[in-house]
């Protein structure tokens, strides 16, 4: 799973040099105002338009757009891309669709982006869309349980040493958060469902917390919502009683508008 909180890089406002003005001799010149600064520029992203396998991103500017410029890093630390696109004045709020072409297939740690107006202000932030799923055994629980039972626990030990295993080698991306997601069958009404699956979630994330996994964790549960094999209604699907383990440096974007993460 992969998808893309912005980091501010930098933002410069490049005021106008003050106008002068020369009185007589024997009087000192008037007062004058100093010229009004513009608000600050505003560069956004939007995250559901970071399309990694496209090599594009869409980014709006608060003010009339003269040119945008990208940098892309690899999680070496590399730099895959660097492009630059002029805008020609577009209009405050215009998506602006940059792409790019890597150098390399490594993969995307990090973007930063910088946005210029038509009177030369710029600002960047960046955004970091690494994230990746750890691959595990699922745990089995009774029906309409959130317990974790002994028979499990060895399946969570090999997942938090794949995690740390990960985590080890990724750690200077920033932050690094896991985060947990769980999910259900069609057995049942949908409303039971969402709620037994975010139970769930939390219970697996608080027995990696006592573990001693050190990282933040947030859980959220989508119910019978987004499962891996589509079926009709109330039908006994073990593929779908399942939960996914991302590591992410920003939250990953959720399916559901009514989805938010929670932290432990």
């Amino acid at each position: 799973m992969r998808h893309a909180s912005a980091v501010l890089l930098a933002a410069s406002l490049l005021a106008p040099a003050a106008a002068r003005a020369d009185g007589p001799s024997h009087a000192p010149p008037p007062a004058q105002s100093a010229p009004a600064r513009p608000p600050a520029l505003e560069v956004t992203i939007d995250r559901s338009k970071v399309d990694l396998k496209g090599r594009q991103i869409e980014v709006k500017l608060s003010r009339a757009a003269g040119k945008v410029r990208i940098k892309v890093l690899g999680q070496s630390g590399a730099v895959l891309a660097e492009e630059e696109k002029p805008f020609g004045g577009a209009a405050a709020g215009s998506p602006l669709a940059v792409t790019w072409s890597p150098s390399s297939d490594e993969p995307v740690a990090r973007i930063e982006v910088y946005g210029y107006d038509t009177e030369g202000y710029w600002a960047g932030i960046a955004i970091i869309p690494w994230n990746v799923s750890i691959p595990h055994e699922e745990v089995q629980f009774e029906t309409n349980s959130d317990v974790i039972r002994a028979p499990e626990v060895p399946k969570l030990e090999a997942s938090v040493q794949k995690i740390s295993e990960v985590v080890a080698k990724t750690s200077e991306l920033g932050k690094i958060t896991l985060f947990i997601v769980g999910h259900t069958d069609t057995v049942g009404s949908a409303e039971h469902n969402l709620a037994l699956s975010r139970k769930r979630a939390r219970a697996i994330a608080a027995w990696f917390k006592g573990r001693g996994v050190k990282l933040p964790i947030a859980f959220e549960g989508l119910g019978e919502s987004a499962p891996l094999v589509k079926t009709a209604d109330q039908v006994d699907e073990p593929r779908n009683r399942r939960v996914d383990y991302i590591l992410s440096v920003e939250p990953p974007r959720l399916p559901s508008g009514d989805a938010s993460w929670k932290a432990l």
